[in-house]
């Protein structure tokens, strides 16, 4: 359910550790009511900007807002309307699932009459409640996350900042604490969840792409996809190494980026694909199979920062 205004609005944020720039001049605006991705590679600033969102880390210059706060000034206002979940788990491992939500639900003020009827339906959505005896350290990788959760929403909070909350987590609890990621916009939580895997920020309804402290782009899926310029190809060939050589060198190639055992070659506007296919059957390389394909949301994303498999 997406309402109208801001939930996070952050301008000109920039962050420097020694002679690191976390952050350069970080501009952000999340809607109230939907599901945002920050995705970028370790290093890209991630932590960062979510450490300075909610409030624990200082930032050398800028503003952010979060739920109508200023975190920059006043960070001890914001705790009480957000949730955070970091990347390592940080709740008592010799407590039970239902002793760390219950001194949560303390730490923010909220009394077992009020938080009773919301645990017991955050312990059936996350299917926790046969668990609800259970120490936390005997919980799985992804058990141990839907707990986080739980207890990053019991008192109710505007916005949830997620820390790549899934990394280490098998495909089927990730599947799963996504699941109940996309329920909470329904009742008025915004999330921003940042993430290293591009089929996560799909699922999300805004996804700003970070890199080196940088935005290097922000919208919807579909408009970050829009940026890529060129004519896109899906080239399965071997030897793959000899044929991403031999396309890299092509005068209309800007890239030739492995993604799994086909490449995705980056080629001017307009080019036919047998003009690409012409170098490798002259070099010996045999082709399984070619054809020009829709950018997805990595190809543009390679394609603002350069990538590392760049031509040359």
């Amino acid at each position: 359910m997406k309402s109208a205004g801001d939930a996070v609005v952050v301008d000109g944020l920039s962050r420097t550790f020694a002679d690191v720039k976390a952050l350069d001049g970080v501009g952000l605006r999340v809607a109230a009511g939907e599901i945002s991705g920050l995705l970028g590679p370790d290093g890209a600033g991630k932590t960062t900007l979510m450490r300075i969102l909610c409030g624990i880390m200082p930032a050398d210059s800028g503003s952010a807002m979060v739920a109508g706060e200023d975190v920059l000034r006043r960070p001890e206002r914001v705790k009480s309307r957000i949730g955070y979940l970091s990347q390592r788990f940080a709740l008592y491992s010799d407590l039970t699932v239902g002793e760390n939500v219950d001194f949560t639900a303390r730490l923010f003020g909220v009394g077992r009459d009020e938080y009773r009827p919301r645990l017991a339906e955050l312990l059936a959505i996350t299917r926790l409640a046969p668990f609800a005896d259970r120490p936390a350290g005997k919980l799985s990788g992804g058990m141990k996350q839907k707990l986080a959760l739980i207890c990053c929403l019991i008192h109710r909070p505007e916005v949830l900042l997620l820390d790549e909350p899934t990394t280490g987590v098998d495909p089927a609890s990730r599947r799963d604490f996504w699941r109940l990621l996309e329920q909470l916009p329904a009742q008025g939580v915004t999330v921003v969840v940042s993430t290293p895997y591009m089929d996560e920020a799909e699922r999300c309804d805004s996804v700003a792409l970070l890199h080196s402290g940088r935005v290097m782009a922000a919208g919807s899926v579909d408009e970050i996809r829009s940026l890529f310029t060129g004519s896109l190809f899906s080239i399965t060939a071997g030897p793959q190494a000899v044929a991403r050589e031999r396309l890299a060198a092509h005068p209309a190639v800007s890239a030739a980026v492995v993604f799994g055992d086909h490449l995705h070659v980056t080629a001017t506007a307009g080019t036919a694909l047998q003009t690409l296919l012409e170098p490798l059957e002259a070099a010996g390389v045999s082709v399984e199979h070619a054809e020009q394909i829709e950018a997805g949301l990595e190809d543009a994303f390679t394609q603002l920062v350069g990538g590392e498999s760049s031509r040359g």
